[in-house]
Order: structure tokens, then C-alpha cells, then sequence
């Protein structure tokens, strides 16, 4: 079947719209209207010229069915509509002429196995003009006499004027140019790799657009007609093939509006069904645990964290369960709002479990809140999948019999065999590493506590809209007073020695550092990598010989961790050596100083918690990142935390960097790719598409109404088994 009969579609695609060819007719298999989950079933390989090895490299694309392929959007478009005549071409524009072959001969020579250049004579009724076309040499045996072509380029004067030709493309005749993929037209520029070139994913696009047929539109005709939106069938063939500029800007802000949309309505009937199907605890605590630790508290509350305990109180006093994202860049003071939560939970005769996401932070959690409320009748109990037996037994009877009126734990709070007398209030810390279904098992834990979820890696607006957008959200944007900025440092590895002279420096007036290295032990895939055992082998025995230096990575067994850990903070260690083990939580004010060995191996947000961990004490902290960036990205990482300290700003950073993908980089989140929306770029579109979505949820929580079906199916096809629940009756 040839590219010309895969052509047609503007006119095929009026003519479904009209009525359409005959009922039942089929391509595929699949009816002439059909849905994008029904594309989904059809793999690419059914379409014609697609055989093992275009699969292939269509596979590494991430594109293996028919609604992959039809929604593998162009990264951009070359406007190649500026068609003019020979005689009106002016030298320096870039323009498209329709001409006939007059000759055509090869020019230059081949080099190092490369085709040799063309140049065609054309002649289009008004004047004559050659045009030069490197590397195509295969066209001579095409461009015969007569042949109609289309030639795109810029018009130059070197021996008297020309077209160097950009794109030469043979039609028919002038009248078809409209149904050109390829030339006379915004020209759609594909992702593609080394299996497939810019001109077959064209052609393969448009094909499958022809063979997919009328997509039906899963939003509600109300929702196009208010927000002024193109239908689905028009936007995706407009984003691909627009008429010009102005549809190709209608088409995309539909399809952005169309994934965040999908996102929103799902999240708001995921909110709409908790609240109507489960039933929460009042908290109405008397304040006989929670204000004495305030008073007690050795440093005054910030205006941002007393703004966010009483948002929280307020939550925890509603009749529907609480569920709050908690934001608060390093240093901010989330600690003292969990503990606050946790005291009104216990107050009110329930029990509070915080859950962290490594030992370490769990221990260190356990060791600061038991501090804080030593004076209070207040039992903290620590429970983690490494204490022996006995411990776990004691601590398992203490959660079940009511005695612990606070568990704080990892993971091993939600496994089974734990069991709470009354969990009322559930804190999970460092939200980011803890899916979606891990955060929904503690309604197996108690009747629907409420649900605090806190972070220190701050996530844009737009982010925790899409992310979290089925939770209130609290902000602390506001240090504590006398927070020093950490002076931070690009030093490349050969300089790296001037890093530790400043630590040496740092210990001799009594205060203590670490380094931070990404490996545990030698790899050969990242040889120029230090290797935490290597690096304190190095600085225990050539560059501190004189100090006391300490290892800690995730290999030790957690004794060992709690011995280190403890040696530290007593300040028997003067220099941590460490893995992202130490990247939340870790609280040492008398650190002042960190090394961050291979550095650009690091992401943004990670360096950022790392650099985190020496601005808690008096002294003027410093951060040296030792590394050798070699791409423009992780170049960028390092400038930027060297040029900001708010954590907000180097989440938009991050997030302008490496683009949405899957968000969060996990499917665990529930969240799909975003093809086409930008979170930074689209805020505005982002508003408006939640907004509709959380009104139309409020008028059909379950989408039954028949208009709603569609948008119904398409929400649980797209996030999967994450809101299958959300529609049962």
C-alpha cells in the first residue's frame, strides 16, 4: 500500500464526521469510531510496513501500539508552508517551491562512502531556479523530467541564486501538495533513534492516524463548549499535521488540558469516595500533653509553623478522616508539627504512628521525640524490621495492648502481625519514597486515621497539584531566625584536597564534618566513583591520620548504625563518612561541614537534603561538591545549588531539567507519562483542568451518568489498578 493512499485523511476525516462511511465497516478490526483504550489493545505491528525491525526500533521508543503511535507527539514542527513562486523568491527567505524537473545532475564527489549532492533544475511557469540536495543521491533515478516536486530551503546567491533545499519531496501535482506529510506544510519532527529515520515515523504516523479511524471524545461536550476546547479526533491530527500555527496552539493546549484533566478526575472521585465511605475520628484534645510541650520547647515557634499546626489541628478535629501533605524545605521545623499531631491524637485517646523511610531516620526520629516528651506521660515505642525478637515481641504487645501511645518505625509498621489498640493519626515522613498503596494500607491499621504526609524535598505548585492534588496541603516557608546559608562549592576532583583543608580547619576549632560518597564498595562501572570503604580508608589513614573518623552506609547491620550514629552525635566521631543514608533526618548541629564526593552523580533534590544536614547549628556552614560534570544537565544541578538555598526554586530547577516523565520517576505514585503537558509551562491550564474536573466529580462522584461513561473508562484505563476502587457502587 503506497504513502499516497495513506494520504487522504483531512477528506476521510470529513467524511466520518458527516455521517461517515457505512456502519460496521472496520480497519483493523476496530470500528471507523473508536477509543483511544481500544487503540491500546491493537499492537503497531498490525500496521502495513511495520515488520520485525521498524517494531523494533519503534519499541525503544516506548511505542508499541496503534494509540502509542498515533499519540507519539512531535518535539517540534518546521514551517515549511511558505510556498511562493520562482519569481518572487528574494535571497535569504526560506521558502517552498512547487516546480516541475526540468535536469538534474549529481554534484561533488563521494566522500568517506557518502552520497554525492543533486542539483535539479525547476521550473514552475513563472521562472527557472536550481536546487542543491546533499546526501539523497537515491532521488536521481525519481527526478525524472517533468516530475512534479516540492522543494523547502533557503534561497541563496552563489552563482546566481538557488535553493539550497532542506527537504525535496516528489508529488503528484500541485493540488496534493495539501496531503503531503513531508513538505508545503507545518512538518512534524518526531523522537525517533537509529531504527527509524524523521520521514518513516511521518509516514507511519499519518498512516496509523488514517487507520485508527474517528477517536471518540471521552470528555463531556459541556466541558469542550466552556473551556472552548477542539475536539479529541481534531487535536490529535491537528498536533501532528496542523493548517497552521493557530491550530497547531489550539490542538496542544486541548491534549495538555486532556491529560491533566484525566489526572484531576481521578484524584478528586479517589477524594470524593474516601470522604463519602469512610468515617474519621474527631480529635478534641484538652491541650494536658500539647501545651506543655510547647512551652518546654527551647527555641519560640516560627510564624509558619504556628500557621501550620493550627491548620492541622483543624483538620484533626473535622468528623472525615484528615488527609494533609505537609511541605517544608530543610531545616523548617516538620518535627515539631508531627509531634504536635501526634500529642492531640493521644490526647484524645487514640495512638500516633510516624513512619520514616530508613532505620536511621527512624532512630533518629525515635531518640528526638522521646527527648522532647520525656517529661510527659507519653510512651514512645520504636519498632523496625532489624530488632531481635524479643524487642519486636515487647514492642508488638506494648502497639496492640495500647500501653505505646506512639509508634515511630519504617516500613515494618505496615507488615502484617502489627497491631494497634486505636491508631488514630498515621505521620509518614519523606512522602516521596512511599507509594501510593503503602500509604492506603494503615486503613487496615485502625478505622481511617487521619493521614499527615510530610517532605523536605519541596515540590513545585504544580507538581503537588498533580501529585497530591486529592490532599490539603500546609507550607512551612519559613526558617527558623539565625539559619545561616550554607556557602556551597563546585571543586573538581584534582583540586579536591582544598575541600578537606577547610574540614581539617573546621575540626580544630571543635566541630565536626562529613563526606558523602554515592557507592558502598568498588564498582567497575563507575570506577572513577570513590567508594565509601576506600574514602574512609583515605581520610582515616592519609588525611585525618591524627582525627577520628567514622564509617556508615545501608550494608551495616543496625546495631552497627546505632553505634556509629550515637558516636557522632556524642561527638566521639569527628568525621562521618557516609552514603545517602544520612540524606533526611540526620540531626547533628555541630556538624558545619559536608564533602560531596562524585557529586554530579547526585540528583538535585538529594544534594539539596545532603547539604541539608550541616545547616542546623551556630557556625557558618560549607558544602563542597567534588565532581567532574561531563553533561550540560548535571552541570546544571551543581550551579544551581551553588546559586539558590530555597529548596522551592531548586525543585522548579530539577523539575525544568528532567521534565516530568513518569512523575516522581515511579509508578508506584499511580501517575502516567505526560506526553504533552508541561507542569512549570502549563500552571494556568493545570488550575482551570482541576477546577472542571473537581465540579463535574461533585455532581457525578462515580461517573455513572451515561455523558460520563466514556471519561469513566478512559480515568481507570489510564491509572490503572491505583483508582479501580474508586467507581464500585
Amino acid at each position: 500500500m503506497s504513502d499516497r493512499e495513506h494520504m487522504a485523511w483531512p477528506t476521510y476525516r470529513e467524511e466520518v464526521r458527516a455521517g461517515g462511511p457505512a456502519a460496521g465497516d472496520t480497519v483493523l478490526g476496530l470500528s471507523l469510531r473508536t477509543t483511544l483504550p481500544e487503540l491500546r489493545s491493537i499492537p503497531v505491528t498490525d500496521l502495513p510496513g511495520v515488520g520485525p525491525r521498524i517494531a523494533a526500533a519503534l519499541n525503544d521508543l516506548g511505542v508499541t501500539s496503534l494509540a502509542d503511535l498515533v499519540s507519539h507527539y512531535p518535539s517540534r514542527h518546521e514551517d515549511l508552508s511558505n510556498v511562493k513562486k520562482i519569481s518572487d523568491l528574494r535571497v535569504g527567505e526560506k521558502a517552498t517551491v512547487v516546480g516541475r524537473v526540468v535536469n538534474v545532475r549529481g554534484v561533488g564527489r563521494p566522500v568517506r562512502g557518502r552520497t554525492p549532492g543533486l542539483s535539479v533544475q525547476l521550473y514552475d511557469g513563472t521562472g527557472y531556479i536550481p536546487a542543491t540536495v546533499w546526501g539523497r543521491g537515491w532521488l536521481l533515478t525519481q527526478l525524472v523530467p517533468d516530475t512534479c516536486v516540492v522543494v523547502s530551503g533557503e534561497v541563496q546567491s552563489k552563482y546566481g541564486i538557488q535553493i539550497s533545499a532542506k527537504s525535496i519531496e516528489v508529488v503528484e501535482d500541485a493540488e496534493t501538495l495539501g496531503e503531503n506529510a513531508h513538505a508545503g506544510r507545518f512538518v512534524p519532527v518526531y523522537p525517533v533513534n537509529k531504527g527509524i529515520n524523521a520521514r518513516r515515523m511521518r509516514t507511519l504516523v499519518r498512516r496509523a492516524l488514517d487507520e485508527a479511524g474517528h477517536v471518540l471524545d471521552p470528555l463531556p461536550a459541556e466541558i469542550l463548549a466552556r473551556h472552548h476546547l477542539p475536539n479529541l479526533q481534531d487535536a490529535i491530527c491537528e498536533i501532528h499535521f496542523p493548517a497552521d500555527r493557530e491550530h497547531l496552539k489550539s490542538a496542544t493546549r486541548r491534549l495538555v488540558f486532556h491529560e491533566l484533566f484525566l489526572i484531576q478526575t481521578g484524584l478528586a472521585a479517589r477524594k470524593a469516595r474516601l470522604e463519602k465511605t469512610e468515617s474519621g475520628r474527631s480529635h478534641r484534645g484538652d491541650g494536658h500533653l500539647l501545651n506543655p510541650f510547647l512551652k518546654g520547647l527551647s527555641f519560640g515557634l516560627t510564624g509558619a509553623q504556628e500557621r501550620v499546626i493550627g491548620e492541622v489541628l483543624e483538620g484533626m478535629r473535622l468528623k472525615r478522616p484528615m488527609r494533609r501533605l505537609l511541605q517544608g524545605d530543610v531545616g523548617s521545623g516538620k518535627t515539631v508539627v508531627a509531634v504536635a499531631a501526634l500529642l492531640s491524637a493521644v490526647e484524645s485517646g487514640g495512638q500516633g504512628a510516624i513512619m520514616a523511610p530508613t532505620e536511621v531516620l527512624a532512630e533518629q526520629h525515635y531518640i528526638s521525640i522521646s527527648a522532647s516528651l520525656k517529661d510527659l506521660p507519653v510512651n514512645v515505642v520504636l519498632l523496625t524490621g532489624s530488632q531481635s525478637t524479643q524487642e519486636r515481641r515487647v514492642a508488638l504487645e506494648k502497639v496492640k495492648g495500647g500501653e505505646a501511645h506512639i509508634v515511630v518505625g519504617t516500613h515494618a509498621l505496615i507488615q502484617r502481625g502489627v497491631e494497634f489498640d486505636d491508631l488514630s493519626l498515621v505521620v509518614v515522613d519523606e512522602q516521596h519514597r512511599f507509594g501510593v498503596g503503602q500509604r492506603t494500607v494503615f486503613k487496615e491499621k485502625g478505622a481511617t486515621p487521619d493521614t499527615l504526609v510530610m517532605t523536605a524535598t519541596p515540590i513545585p505548585r504544580t507538581l503537588s497539584l498533580t501529585l497530591y492534588g486529592d490532599l490539603e496541603v500546609s507550607v512551612l516557608d519559613e526558617l527558623p531566625p539565625g539559619r545561616k546559608p550554607v556557602e556551597t562549592r563546585m571543586i573538581e576532583v584534582a583540586e579536591r584536597e582544598e575541600a578537606y583543608e577547610t574540614i581539617r580547619a573546621e575540626l580544630e576549632a571543635g566541630r565536626q564534618a562529613y563526606a558523602i560518597c554515592p557507592l558502598v564498595e568498588e564498582s567497575e562501572a563507575l570506577e572513577d566513583v570513590r567508594a565509601a570503604e576506600e574514602l574512609y580508608g583515605e581520610l582515616a589513614e592519609e588525611i585525618f591520620p591524627d582525627r577520628r573518623v567514622g564509617l556508615l552506609h545501608g550494608r551495616m547491620k543496625a546495631v552497627e548504625k546505632r553505634e556509629v550514629m550515637a558516636a557522632f552525635r556524642a561527638r566521639e566521631i569527628e568525621v562521618l563518612v557516609a552514603t545517602v543514608v544520612v540524606e533526611v533526618g540526620v540531626d547533628v548541629p555541630n556538624a558545619s561541614a559536608i564533602v560531596i564526593e562524585g557529586a554530579e552523580r547526585f540528583g538535585l533534590s538529594q544534594l539539596h537534603q545532603l547539604r541539608g544536614r550541616v545547616c542546623r547549628g551556630l557556625h557558618p556552614p560549607k558544602c563542597f561538591l567534588v565532581g567532574d560534570p561531563k553533561t550540560d544537565d548535571s552541570r546544571e544541578r551543581l550551579e544551581a545549588l551553588c546559586e539558590h538555598q530555597d529548596g522551592f526554586r531548586l525543585s522548579e530547577v530539577d523539575l525544568r531539567i528532567r521534565g516530568e516523565g513518569t512523575l516522581f520517576g515511579s509508578r508506584q505514585s499511580g501517575m502516567p507519562d505526560l506526553k504533552v503537558a508541561k507542569l512549570l509551562r502549563d500552571i494556568e491550564v493545570l488550575v482551570e483542568a482541576r477546577r472542571a474536573a473537581f465540579e463535574l466529580v461533585a455532581s457525578d462522584p462515580t461517573l455513572r451518568k451515561p455523558q460520563h461513561r466514556p471519561l469513566r473508562r478512559e480515568v481507570k484505563e489510564l491509572l490503572g489498578a491505583d483508582v479501580e476502587w474508586l467507581f464500585r457502587e
